[in-house]
């Protein structure tokens, strides 16, 4: 099992900037330093939620403040993108990072989002799927064209070619059975998000795997899946922080729904019926305690799926952020030996 951290970026107080990406700055070299493989960046827009709108251009910038560690989209919406431009990007950022370049892709969520883009979410699914297919294309630098329904393109040959070939990782995330059968005919890693979701989210992401696998098995054997982290001392310690991931929760859940509420820039975490409590997250929803607890949560992990990624989300809300460095360090020292 390779160990990455995912950084999503928010403030829930809308700091500035600066503050977001200093503080954003130093998990990352506390990444490397503490031996994790990867470091993850969110695509977000127009909200506090996240502050990173090209995840791309935060790997750039972090490639040159590292030296190791492997650096990654979680995920770039795909929908929001011209397929020949992010292709030349991920290329130039693949030389950028001298090879390091991890890239996952999925369709987004956010209807907010998509609106201010001119866009209707209704078709993300079909403008996803378009501009993967012409990505894989573009991708192995040879001469193509491509007529769909979203894309007329005459015949093109993209530069630069990319570092890692025939092209960087490329992960989709999945949760359905089409989807892991999309990642698995075009030759993808498939990811899940359990984030603030129960051990059986991740059950059935692998079953739709393990069946998308035995229809194409030519595709790469990678499931990867992120889970919200804290690790203190003592359990009592850890589970003080967990409303933090509460707060991440009525966040999501209020953008994804179409309920948001974004006044200025700032999106206010609705509560939600069927929500979970505190004691739910902790328990059932993240790898929340002690190392010696979350050593045990993530072996039931591991005892139903094959995981060869899990990104782990350490900070959220208004979480200080030396709690967040805090379990980044006791996870790296106390939890992943056991596990690799």
């Amino acid at each position: 099992m390779e160990f990455g951290t995912f950084f999503l970026a928010g403030s829930a107080a809308r700091e500035e900037s600066s503050a977001v990406y200093q503080r954003l700055h130093r998990f990352v070299q506390e990444s490397e330093e503490l031996g994790y493989d990867s470091v993850w960046f969110a695509e977000h827009h127009f909200s506090n939620y996240g502050y990173i709108p090209n995840p791309l251009l935060m790997i750039t910038h972090m490639a040159g403040e590292t030296s190791r560690i492997r650096l990654g989209t979680a995920v770039l919406v795909l929908p929001f993108w011209n397929p020949l431009r992010v292709a030349e990007d991920i290329a130039l950022t693949d030389h950028l990072t001298g090879g390091r370049l991890e890239v996952a892709v999925a369709r987004g969520y956010q209807p907010f989002e998509f609106r201010r883009f001119g866009l209707d979410k209704d078709d993300a699914r079909e403008r996803t799927d378009e501009t993967l297919r012409i990505l894989m294309k573009a991708l192995t630098g040879q001469p193509f064209e491509f007529e769909g329904k979203y894309n007329q393109i005459p015949e093109v040959t993209v530069f630069p070619t990319s570092v890692q070939r025939p092209h960087p990782p490329i992960w989709l995330a999945a949760q359905t059975l089409e989807s892991f059968e999309l990642a698995a005919r075009e030759g993808l890693r498939a990811f899940s998000n359990a984030s603030s979701r129960p051990i059986s989210v991740v059950v059935e992401a692998w079953q739709n795997y393990l069946a998308a696998k035995a229809k194409h098995p030519g595709g790469p054997d990678n499931f990867g899946t992120q889970i919200g982290t804290v690790v203190a001392e003592t359990d009592e310690e850890a589970k003080k922080y967990v409303d933090a991931y509460v707060y991440q929760t009525r966040q999501v859940e209020t953008l994804r729904s179409g309920r948001e509420h974004v006044a200025s820039g700032f999106s206010e975490p609705m509560p939600f019926e069927g929500e979970p409590s505190i004691d739910e997250m902790f328990d059932h929803r993240m790898l929340a305690g002690s190392p010696e607890t979350v050593i045990k949560k993530l072996q039931a992990y591991r005892d139903v799926a094959d995981i060869t990624q899990l990104n782990l989300t350490f900070h959220g809300g208004n979480m200080p952020e030396e709690i967040a460095l805090r379990s980044m360090r006791l996870f790296a020292q106390e939890v992943m030996p056991k596990f690799r």
